[in-house]
């Protein structure tokens, strides 16, 4: 499945079915097989014009698991037939301030899965040897899938609230990420109370089902200011109002 549109931002394109040759491995890269490969709101901001890809077309697709399927010369750390799980960054270069420091995502030469090159919308795609994700057997495809993007998303912004267990921590926005965040931080600080701003009732609803001690428009105060509160919306008023529900030196991710 690949897309084509414009390269500037603005302009709708559209998905299409399209045969291609199987791409072949270079120096370490493998070859993986997809399985299964989420469906991202950036996926949908790509297609809808509202992300320029860097080059067309271009096969979208960032939340693939798969197995691979072949090694490129040089690779030595991965084997034939392992599952693995391809995520946002399909490369970095490995050497500047920002990679040596855990955050490949903000290397000058960073590239993106399904924008920056062909994702997991394909039977195969291929990808550099260090950025692939070894898979517990316990945990099936379709399970896995959103924790490559959504699930490592809300991972990160938990660790950097810096919650200590008991503190009470917001969510403001229900969507992909924040009921795995919801999850995450119940099992990684089961004395803090969390509260879920969501703008729909059905949200609200799936929140407290989940485990969330209370839950509210993002303009409603919550029982108790909020040590953290992480912001998944893409709008700029959940922001505001978050602030005011922030306690006295609180975070806002």
């Amino acid at each position: 499945m690949v897309f084509r549109g414009e390269l500037e931002s603005g302009t709708p394109g559209v998905l299409a079915l399209e045969e291609r040759a199987d791409p072949v491995p270079g120096a370490g890269e493998i070859l993986i097989r997809v399985a299964v490969c989420g469906v991202c709101r950036t996926d949908l901001d790509l297609v809808d014009g509202r992300l320029a890809p860097a080059h067309l077309p271009v096969v979208p697709g960032h939340q693939v698991v798969g197995r691979i399927a072949a090694l490129g010369p040089g690779v030595t750390d991965s084997r034939v037939g392992e599952r693995v799980g391809v995520a946002w960054i399909h490369s970095a270069c490995g050497v500047c301030r920002w990679c040596t420091s855990g955050c490949e995502n903000l290397c000058p030469d960073f590239v993106s899965t399904g924008c920056g090159h062909d994702g997991g919308y394909a039977d195969l795609l291929t990808v550099p040897a260090g950025f692939v994700h070894p898979l517990p057997d316990d945990l099936d495809d379709l399970r896995a899938a959103p924790l490559l993007c959504a699930g490592a998303v809300g991972w990160r912004a938990l660790r950097l609230t810096a919650l200590t267990d008991g503190e009470p921590l917001g969510l403001t926005g229900f969507g992909a990420s924040a009921h795995l965040v919801l999850q995450l931080a119940r099992r990684r600080h089961p004395r803090s109370p969390i509260y879920v701003f969501a703008r729909h009732p059905e949200e609200r609803r799936f929140a407290l089902e989940l485990g969330a001690t209370w839950a509210g428009p993002s303009a409603e105060r919550a029982p108790r200011a909020c040590a953290a509160i992480i912001d998944t919306t893409p709008a700029w008023t959940p922001v505001v109002d978050a602030l005011g529900q922030l306690a006295p030196g609180g975070r806002l991710v």
